[in-house]
């Protein structure tokens, strides 16, 4: 297996190895307040472990410049409440993430415009997020986590903000993309419902990661 995150500490007690697998499909879940999103923040290094180790390839990133690099090329975020920037356009959302990245204009812009019509919001590029619903918000925060080609996509909640059949749409759209890409997928959600279609599930409860479940479809 080649690593992806790994790692433990960071305020989850007590909790055993945890790892990532290129490709996995893997769900998050728990109570409010047992460590979900903390888990997810340490595996993107947002946050940094007040005990273990966290590796990214079999090795530890240590310093945050490390970690910033890893997070413009190979990890991309997918947040509940968006992110975005309203005052911009779609457009200008998603390729905001590439400054730095892709230094051609002409590359960006054919970029936007491909991950655009794959997330199926290019006839809504030059509306800014404030005229946008909270469905399209959401599809655009998926093609801007998706704007470097990362090799893993970690989403908190998101569906958590939308209503069931637009959340529905988002995490088909996170799947289809998945096994497109063949990125590694990790969704933190308090919905059954979403962790059941995950490949595995790993339930948090107080700050400790319990026992792995691989019961999930493996959408």
């Amino acid at each position: 297996m080649e690593n992806l995150p790994a790692g433990t500490g960071g305020g989850l007690a007590g909790s055993d190895a945890f790892s990532i697998e290129r490709g996995d499909y893997l769900a998050i879940t728990g109570p409010s307040g047992s460590g979900k999103s903390t888990l997810l923040y340490l595996a993107g290094g947002l946050d940094r472990p007040t005990q273990g180790r966290v590796l990214f390839d079999g090795t530890e990133p240590g310093v945050p410049a490390r970690w910033t690099a890893l997070r413009a090329r190979r990890i991309g975020f997918v947040f509940q409440s968006f992110h975005l920037m309203t005052g911009l356009t779609a457009a200008e959302n998603v390729e905001i993430a590439m400054f730095g990245v892709l230094r051609s204009e002409r590359q960006r812009q054919r970029r936007v415009a491909e991950l655009l019509d794959r997330v199926r919001l290019n006839h809504r590029r030059d509306h800014r997020i404030s005229e946008l619903s909270a469905g399209e918000s959401q599809r655009v925060a998926v093609a801007r986590a998706l704007a470097n080609g990362p090799e893993i996509v970690l989403a908190d909640e998101p569906t958590g903000n939308l209503d069931s059949q637009t959340g529905g749409e988002v995490l088909n759209l996170l799947e289809d993309l998945r096994r497109q890409e063949g990125l590694a997928l990790v969704v933190v959600t308090h919905d059954s419902r979403v962790a059941e279609r995950a490949q595995r599930v790993v339930r948090l409860l107080d700050g400790q990661i319990v026992p792995e479940d691989g019961s999930g479809s493996g959408a």
